[in-house]
């Protein structure tokens, strides 16, 4: 069900008497000192051609001019707790195939369908999720089920989502869509001034209580590339020496929104919500496993709040580049159509992986974020069509007694 939302006026639009936003003009030399391919933005051209050339055309990306008020604490109860027998005899029955990619992290499971677990079994999937941290189940007809049905699933592990600026699917405004159309041109434009496509980051940090659980569907993909890695920060944090955990332990980070928001407003694209600016730790602990995580991406956090500017930037620098060379604590998930990956958002950094041809799934050693690879020259870029729900959680847990 979508959420009560209010139309309102905004920075970046006039209020309208019927209740629409009229879009303030964006001078084109504004435009053109942004970088152009960003999936935050409406497409200039969203067609009934392109209807016809999309398998899942009820999932292109909508920028319905509604209104969400900031996210309210509410009461979190994590379904992996409730969960008895840490066998999961009622996901993993004796005609489930588990496959895991290293001791600790990632796993394919084959000989499920999500879209007919129990909730005894959906609890068991939350502390699978909560162990293996990255978890791939292919050929799932929860794809073809619709977004009601995809939604209703989330729902069980935490409070939906609502995105402040990125497409989503009508309706149904916890749908964050990722669509891109092969258009070779763009993305040679955003590679003018940018040396990669690949940002290491972790779902909504900013917001009070981030998610928890996070589901990526693929609807189209490549044939070969457009993985998905991702970095274990528990492991992360265990790598550091003692000192080091020591200090960092009782620290705090202020995540915002406020770039993506501004970013959004200039290039002309919709707002829903207003900025975010919240204070979480930078070592979180985990509800489930009890492990510590680092909780630092490179996309939400403005500053390391108890350490001056230079000192900050040195940290959270460290910190991430710890995290990306981490090779040896990451996984990297190789898609194909109908997969879906259930993951979870405090125990992992991710990476997307733009890449031309049509997604396998395997899990190989690497970390969670999409790689923009699949272009050549002969064939331009492929198509990516994929769905993101996010199940909002608790408030992020302090290391207990970290002296300051």
């Amino acid at each position: 069900m979508s959420p009560t939302a209010t139309f309102k006026s905004s920075t970046n639009g006039e209020h309208m008497p019927n209740g629409t936003l009229k879009e303030k003009p964006t001078t084109n030399s504004t435009k053109e000192t942004l970088i152009p391919y960003d999936i935050n933005l409406p497409y200039n051209v969203l067609t009934d051609e392109t209807d016809l050339a999309t398998h899942y055309p009820e999932y292109l990306p909508t920028w319905d001019k509604v209104w969400f008020n900031q996210l309210q604490p509410f009461e979190f109860n994590d379904p992996a707790l409730r969960v008895k027998d840490k066998s999961k005899p009622n996901l993993l029955t004796s005609s489930t195939k588990v496959s895991h990619i290293q001791p600790s992290l990632g796993s394919v499971v084959d000989g499920v369908q999500l879209s007919t677990l129990s909730d005894a079994a959906k609890d068991e999937l939350a502390l699978l999720v909560s162990e293996r941290k990255i978890v791939a189940f292919p050929n799932q007809d929860l794809i073809d089920a619709g977004p009601a049905a995809q939604q209703e699933f989330m729902n069980y592990f935490g409070k939906a989502n609502y995105q402040p600026v990125s497409g989503t699917v009508r309706g149904y405004p916890g749908f964050h869509i990722i669509h891109r159309n092969g258009n070779k041109d763009e993305i040679n434009r955003f590679l003018e001034q940018k040396s990669t496509t690949t940002l290491w980051h972790q779902d909504v940090s900013y917001e009070i209580q981030p998610p928890g659980y996070v589901m990526l569907g693929l609807l189209e993909g490549p044939e070969v590339g457009g993985d998905t890695v991702f970095a274990a920060t528990d492991a992360a944090y265990k790598r550091l020496s003692p000192a080091l955990q020591s200090f960092i332990d009782p620290l705090t980070a202020l995540h915002s929104s406020q770039n993506m928001i501004a970013h959004t407003r200039l290039a002309g694209g919709l707002v829903r919500k207003d900025p975010v600016d919240t204070v979480h730790p930078l070592v979180r602990v985990h509800p489930v496993t009890g492990e510590k995580c680092l909780f630092i991406n490179g996309e939400f956090i403005k500053k390391i709040r108890e350490l001056k500017e230079a000192e900050s930037k040195t940290m959270m620098d460290f910190l991430l580049q710890h995290i990306i060379s981490g090779h040896d604590f990451q996984a990297r998930v190789r898609w194909q159509p109908k997969t879906v990956v259930i993951f979870d958002n405090r125990s992992t950094l991710r990476k997307s992986i733009f890449s031309p041809m049509k997604r396998l799934l395997t899990l190989v050693w690497i970390a969670d974020s999409a790689v923009v690879d699949y272009i050549d020259e002969e064939r331009g870029a492929a198509p990516r069509h994929i769905f993101r729900l996010c199940a909002m959680a608790e408030k992020p847990i302090p290391v207990p007694n970290a002296a300051p």
